[in-house]
């Protein structure tokens, strides 16, 4: 049987509504915006038939592999969704520069800041868990620093042109891609090579090709991972981060792990080298999505065997 891909389900929701609620939170704040943007979160709950399955698969894996977690309920998804629902402020705030140093909780900012001194390019690894847009925003702490996006949908695209629209001093630049290929290698190790960074999401597997995944266990099932980050990771011969923002209460949480100086994938031992990156990357992940559970934004069958998903056709 044949399940959509991520990269086909459909944003749902309106520009001009999307519009308005902007301006209601621009110009009364987030206490005033929930009063509208509640009965829209409870509506798409209600009729987003995938996505609340998709959230109740993921509910119940993460119980089942953690019985402290909490176990699925209609109130547990509802507020899964109005969590992911309030992210989207939390871009505009980083991108308006509402976010104050204060409220950053930094794991190794020191890594950072010396990559930057150095003006060391690196490739920073992160997730559909918790709001990376936080800290694409921080790269305005150093007037030199330039952040490179990998997006893989035109609604990503579209989303972040608004941002940069709020706010065009930020310097990210964004990078639509359908596939990892050399030219796509070719272009990012030049940008590394002048001491920019590059941030690429290792939770999506490819928009068009089938079976370039390695299965690892996840919340105690089998969910497929895309290679494809990880082999450009190693082209670029640079240092290799993880990179993850969670919201904690009003402040934010940054985990910036210094994974490698450098991969690499011995002909011999390719695969198997493979297989380990992949993996040590899949036990990040896990564990930080168990200390911010309701900040997992991967609504749709995420441990769907890649072979079974209907996607846009190889070119």
């Amino acid at each position: 049987m044949s399940h959509t891909h991520w990269s086909k389900m459909q944003e749902r929701g309106s520009y001009w509504g999307m519009q308005f609620l902007l301006a209601v939170y621009k110009l009364f704040g987030r206490k005033v915006l929930w009063v509208f943007l509640f009965p829209v979160v409870f509506y798409f709950y209600l009729t987003g038939g995938k996505a609340r399955a998709a959230a109740k698969q993921y509910w119940q894996n993460l119980h089942r592999y953690n019985s402290t977690q909490p176990p699925w309920r209609f109130s547990t998804g509802l507020k899964h969704f109005c969590t992911f629902a309030d992210s989207a402020f939390d871009k505009i705030d980083a991108w308006l520069g509402r976010i104050s140093p204060a409220q950053i909780n930094y794991r190794n900012q020191h890594l950072f800041d010396d990559l930057v001194a150095h003006k060391q390019g690196a490739i920073f690894i992160g997730s559909h868990l918790g709001n990376l847009e936080v800290c694409r925003a921080l790269g305005m702490r150093h007037s030199h620093c330039v952040i490179n996006v990998l997006v893989f949908t035109h609604h990503a695209v579209e989303f972040n042109r608004t941002l940069q629209r709020i706010n065009p001093n930020v310097s990210v630049n964004l990078i639509q891609v359908s596939e990892l290929g050399p030219d796509l290698a070719i272009l990012l190790k030049t940008k590394v090579e002048q001491g920019e960074f590059v941030v690429i999401v290792g939770d999506r597997t490819s928009t068009t090709a089938i079976g370039r995944v390695q299965y690892c266990p996840f919340l105690g099932r089998p969910a497929p991972f895309a290679q494809g980050p990880f082999i450009l990771a190693a082209l670029l011969e640079c240092p290799i981060y993880w990179l993850f923002c969670m919201r904690n209460g009003r402040s934010f949480d940054v985990h910036f792990n210094k994974y490698s100086d450098g991969l690499s994938l011995p002909r011999k031992s390719r695969q198997q080298a493979l297989e380990k990156i992949i993996q040590d990357y899949v036990q990040e992940l896990e564990t930080v999505v168990q200390q911010y559970p309701y900040q997992w934004f991967n609504f749709f069958d995420f441990w769907q065997r890649d072979e079974h998903s209907a996607r846009h056709k190889e070119s």
